[in-house]
């Protein structure tokens, strides 16, 4: 039986195109006058850790922009990028300028999971102040409520790396073989299967990640339940 449910969201909870055009527009957008703004307080470990990970350690606030935007552009998983993201998307979120974005199956699939007695996690490249802004803020309504925790790359690891999945299963305190992990990525499903974990992909229409075997892929998340014995 199942007794936990990991969600990965660009993709699988929600369209690729809502995350990478609103989240990543309007971090692309601030990132400069947000780190000319904030150099001194809370952008300043970004500016620390973009001039490291870049080789440039004499780089400016306009520099680490043209980098961050790059890295943005170029979707590498940089945690100081993701960093900057939560911090500047976390204001969008408050001042109404950002949603989540859900495909409508999502909300009560995860409604009635959580109400079967699931636990329900998330785990996503985007930063965990991200990820629970994405909840707290969905259009429609919260669905925070829902959900135990949230893991990102600096507190799990790299989602094609079977490591994270153990780290995660050690954090939630169930035994990998009782967790499905819900994803488009194969490459995600191939870690989480090598770490012991249930998979099922996601082939939403549209979608740029085509579904592999060995896995299971379904549509929607109403395609999907975990309560009955797999």
């Amino acid at each position: 039986m199942i007794d936990a449910v990991v969600v990965d969201i660009e993709g699988t909870t929600s369209p690729t195109a809502a995350v990478r055009e609103d989240l990543y527009g309007y971090t692309r957008q601030r990132l400069p006058e947000w780190l000319a703004e904030n150099g001194s307080t809370n952008a300043a470990p970004v500016l620390a850790a973009t001039r490291e990970l870049a080789g440039r350690p004499d780089a400016g606030p306009e520099e680490v922009a043209a980098i961050l935007r790059e890295w943005l552009d170029t979707d590498v998983k940089a945690e100081p990028l993701k960093t900057a993201q939560g911090l500047i998307c976390a204001e969008g979120f408050r001042g109404g300028a950002l949603h989540g974005e859900f495909f409508p199956d999502v909300p009560p699939a995860l409604a009635a999971w959580h109400a079967a007695g699931l636990a329900l996690y998330v785990y996503s490249s985007g930063s965990v102040r991200n990820q629970r802004d994405w909840f707290a803020f969905a259009r429609g309504g919260s669905l925070s409520e829902l959900i135990s925790g949230y893991f990102d790359l600096s507190t799990a690891g790299g989602k094609r790396e079977s490591s994270s999945y153990d780290k995660i299963a050690g954090a939630i305190g169930i035994p990998a073989e009782r967790i499905l992990f819900l994803s488009d990525h194969p490459d995600e499903l191939d870690a989480a299967t090598a770490a012991g974990w249930r998979v099922a992909g996601l082939a939403r229409p549209g979608e740029p990640n085509p579904p592999r075997p060995p896995h299971h892929w379904v549509e929607t998340f109403a395609d999907i339940d975990p309560t009955r014995r797999l």
